[in-house]
């Protein structure tokens, strides 16, 4: 059994001097997440600071709980060295609790209160559903675009991981999928085969700009619209025909363009972005910079899933599952959270900087390198001012000199030496000529 009692501030602890009414927010938090305990009479380290009103608090606690969260929690006095305190213990509930009609939640050590699309997805979670198992009642099978169905039926007879189709009629097929529920279909019907998906939900796109220098210089852009397996195909041929200097091809997984980004991260990042965002949130957007391309789509990581757990195995927790599933069975995506590994290593393979993956404005943002000399990149790098500015400031030399080093930030010799190797070491540059005539070169 874990004892709460002896452990410090964490998840699912917390600790309170004195109550306030306020924390019937961190009750309900508890309550909607995997529960907690709140602990009133101790400071933020666990130390017993003792309660002088705890003979109310013992009667007025879980009254105020019971009326205005509708729930039962565990109230208990305990004491030590002749002080009290009171433990609240909270538990899980299956069913979504409010406090005065708002929703909060337990994340991290933070509580959280659920808003917007956030708040729609957790009461549909809560009930047993995700946005995307939820029918739509304006939709009906004519909605549903044929030639979007037999791609994805080509594709899925490639992986394999659809039992013999033949002579199954469309809704046979939506059935089979679990796209429609008897006759009325589903959301992710809509958003994979669509014929027009804008008219359902508002963003069903894909925006693509081309960068100058910084993210106000945008030279020109497009918009791709349409259903899941038409972003899938339409997006890469805008790529290819505006925005990549290099044409590449799509299908091969194992295909890698030297002095582009790789095929397997690319496609993996469009395939992670239209799968696992929120559909009632904004476009996706795709941003082309001289050196870098990124996606972003909305929507949070989910639950226990971090950024820094993107970067190895994890559990695959999809946002839209019935999405999800019809694309692993098309053989667009597998189901083992490999994608973001696939990104990484791809472009480890292709000789490329580790990609930058980070939650932005409410979702995920993954960003490709062509090139370690990025301020992004050097960021990572346990460099000193100097060094940071130098190879920015020679990189398109491609070569730095002792000479010039020592010359720009008018240091000694002696420093210049010591700064200039540590970035031979790191990797960052690469030492050639001798005494006299050294020069420090780029890698790439």
């Amino acid at each position: 059994m874990i004892d709460f009692q002896s452990m410090p501030e964490q998840q699912n602890v917390e600790y309170k001097l004195s109550w306030h009414d306020d924390y019937l927010k961190w009750i309900a938090g508890f309550a909607n997440a995997n529960g907690g305990v709140i602990y009133i009479g101790k400071d933020n380290d666990g130390i017993v600071k003792g309660l002088d009103d705890y003979k109310e608090l013992m009667d007025g606690i879980p009254n105020k709980v019971r009326n205005l969260l509708g729930i039962m929690v565990e109230v208990n006095l305990h004491e030590e060295k002749g002080l009290k305190y009171i433990e609240i213990v909270t538990p899980a509930y299956t069913v979504p609790i409010s406090l005065r009609g708002r929703y909060y939640y337990r994340s991290g050590s933070t509580k959280q209160e659920f808003t917007g699309n956030a708040l729609s997805e957790f009461l549909l979670r809560k009930t047993g559903k995700t946005w995307d198992d939820v029918n739509e009642p304006n939709a009906t099978i004519n909605d549903i675009d044929q030639n979007s169905v037999s791609q994805y039926l080509q594709s899925a007879d490639k992986s394999g991981r659809l039992p013999d189709l033949t002579g199954l009629s469309l809704s046979e097929l939506l059935v089979k999928l679990r796209l429609s529920d008897n006759g009325n279909i589903k959301r992710a019907a809509i958003i994979l085969f669509g014929k027009d998906p804008g008219r359902f939900y508002p963003n069903i796109t894909a925006k693509i700009g081309r960068f100058g220098t910084n993210d106000y210089e945008i030279k020109y852009q497009e918009t791709v619209e349409g259903n899941l397996i038409q972003l899938l195909m339409e997006v890469p041929d805008q790529l290819n025909k505006k925005f990549f200097i290099k044409p590449i091809t799509f299908e091969g997984f194992l295909r890698i363009e030297k002095g582009e980004y790789p095929v397997p991260a690319l496609r993996e990042m469009l395939l992670n972005a239209l799968i696992h965002r929120t559909y009632i949130g904004s476009m996706i957007q795709i941003r082309i910079y001289d050196k870098q391309f990124s996606i972003w789509n909305d929507g949070t990581l989910p639950e226990g899933i971090t950024i820094e757990s993107l970067k190895h195995f994890h559990i695959s927790k999809p946002r839209n599952p019935i999405i999800a599933d019809v694309c692993f069975k098309g053989g667009y995506i597998d189901s083992w959270g490999s994608g973001t590994l696939k990104i990484i290593n791809s472009c480890r393979d292709a000789g490329l900087p580790e990609p930058e993956m980070k939650e932005l404005n409410g979702g995920v943002l993954v960003t490709l390198f062509k090139d370690i000399y990025h301020e992004n990149i050097l960021a990572n790098y346990p460099l000193n001012d100097r060094q940071k500015t130098a190879l920015l400031f020679w990189k398109q030399e491609g070569e730095i000199s002792s000479g010039k080093y020592k010359e720009k930030f008018q240091i000694t010799d002696r420093t210049a030496l010591r700064d200039l190797t540590e970035l031979v070491e790191l990797g960052l540059l690469k030492k050639s000529g001798d005494k006299k005539t050294t020069t420090y070169t780029y890698i790439n």
